[in-house]
Formats: C-alpha cells, structure tokens, sequence
C-alpha cells in the first residue's frame, strides 16, 4: 500500500509541474500573439480605430488570421471616420480575402464607422451598428490648404519650374485654374464611383441603390439599417455572441487580440487634441495631401 501512495506522490510530482509549465507556455503564446500554436480554435478581434493613414498592420495581422487554421472567425471592430484612399482599398481588399476563403468575418461598428470606416465594413459576411452609430457619408474628399496670403505677408516668393502644364496642379502656393479643377474633380468621380461599386459589391446590391446614398451624408445606425447599408442593430457584445455562434466557439474562450502600436504622430496629435482646442485643424493641414474616403465634421 505505502509503494502504491509513493507511486502516485511520484506521478503528482511530475505531473503537476508539467501541466503548470504547459499553461505558462499557453499564456507566453497568447501574450506574444502568436496565435499558430494554439490547441483550439479562438475567435480573433481586429481593431480599427482613427483616421485610417496606413494600413499595413491591418493587412498584416488580417491575413496571419485568414491563414491560421486555429483562428475560427475575426471580430473587427471599427472606430473610425475613414480616412486615405489606397490603404482603405487595401484593408477592404484582405476582409473580401476572407469572403472568398469561407471564413467569417463580422463587423461592429462603435461611435463612428463613416466614410472609409465604412468601405471597409461593407466587405464583411455581417454588419453590427448601434442605433447612435454614424455611419454612411459614402464621397470622397481632397483638401488643398492655401498658403499665398500668407507667404506674401512674410516676403515669400514662390518660383516653380516644371515640364508638364499639370505637373504642380493643386499647389497650395497658387491659385487653382479652371483647367486644372476639372480634372482635379475627374478624378474625385472616378474614386467615388470606385467606392460606390465596391459597397455593392460587398454588400451583394446593385450599385445605383448604394449610389442613392453616396453623396457624402451621414445617417444614425438606425437609419443605415432602415437603407440597407449595415444588417443588424446591436452592439459589439451582440456581434460577438453571433460569430462565436457560426464558428461554434464557447463563451468560455477567450477572444484573442493583437493591439497596434501607434506611431510618434498619432500619439502626439492625440495628446493635443485632448489638452489644445483647434488642433484638429491643425492634424488637417499636416495631414499628407491625396484622395480621402474621410468624414470631417
């Protein structure tokens, strides 16, 4: 009797200790976000937040989750007034990726999801909005901030050289010509009707019922479901309870998350913004020049 209660002090001994250093092994992994390795299938939350001026991190992470095989369906919670144009496209691109692939991918929307927050959206298998969400404001924007007055007030002078009649078209340092604001506006016509033909696409619909909506107006959550832009009035609980159902991933797993790191200009426009009235203007004219999908109240 007393070998056989020495026998299982001994297998406790060793057991113990392993399945403490598997756990640990376990959390080292979650907490490192690599998510290859785990022994389940998670559900993965993506998060898009602010003005949308980059999107590499979200193309990457985005595609590490289509291609792994333990992640049963992502979450993308957007936050956002939109923001430029190609990396807009780009993250819209990799969510239609998951469409093709078969593998879910819901959206919930937060306190504003417009303009190319909502682009993006509109790929998904599923749209989650709250009634106070806004949303919509489906147009394309190209500021051109004008400095002539002020530099002939400080004595500056600005002489441009060029080969090509359009090469410096929209310089803040000059008028527009009439020549140059037709084109300027071919160009905001095409991108537009590139937003309103992927919103059809993504949202399985002709493209002139999106065009009905797509003069840049914003609505209340309530009011794009009422127009058929989002699919369901609920919040991110809602939106996480359903893909955990169509994955058929318990509420007792844990949703795994990579957090993005931001930049010195986001963290430091964000802190201004916060503790200086009128810097939002000032983020406006820093801003790098180009086509937006962007909602600028």
């Amino acid at each position: 009797m007393k070998a056989k209660n020495h026998k299982w002090l001994a297998l406790g001994i060793i057991g113990v200790p392993g399945v403490i250093i598997l756990f640990l092994i376990i959390a080292a992994v979650i907490r490192m976000g690599d998510f290859n390795t785990l022994p389940f299938k998670r559900i993965a939350i993506v998060r898009l937040e602010g003005v949308i001026t980059d999107g590499d991190w979200h193309v990457r992470t985005l595609r590490e989750h289509l291609n792994n095989k333990n992640i049963a369906g992502v979450l993308l919670r957007v936050d956002s007034p939109g923001g430029a144009v190609a990396p807009s496209q780009e993250i819209y691109r990799e969510i239609a990726a998951y469409r093709a692939a078969g593998k879910p991918i819901v959206v919930s929307m937060g306190n504003m999801a417009a303009s190319g927050g909502y682009y993006i959206a509109s790929a998904a298998d599923k749209i989650f909005a709250s009634q106070g969400t806004i949303t919509g404001s489906i147009g394309v924007i190209f500021t051109i901030p004008k400095y002539q007055e002020l530099a002939k007030k400080v004595g500056i002078e600005f002489r441009v050289f060029k080969a090509g009649a359009f090469k410096d078209m929209a310089s803040p340092y000059r008028n527009i010509s009439e020549s140059e604001a037709k084109l300027l506006q071919n160009l905001l016509d095409d991108t537009h009707n590139q937003f309103i033909e992927d919103v059809a696409a993504g949202r399985g619909v002709d493209p002139e019922i999106i065009r009905k909506n797509a003069d840049g107006r914003i609505f209340t959550g309530k009011q794009a479901y009422e127009n058929g832009l989002i699919d369901t009035i609920g919040g991110y609980a809602q939106a996480l309870n359903y893909l955990r159902e169509i994955c058929g991933v318990s509420e007792t797993v844990k949703p795994v998350e990579k957090r993005q790191q931001s930049g010195w200009r986001e963290l430091l426009m964000e802190s201004l913004t916060k503790s200086m009235p009128g810097v939002n203007a000032l983020e406006t004219i820093s801003r790098p020049a180009g086509l937006y999908f962007l909602y600028e109240p």
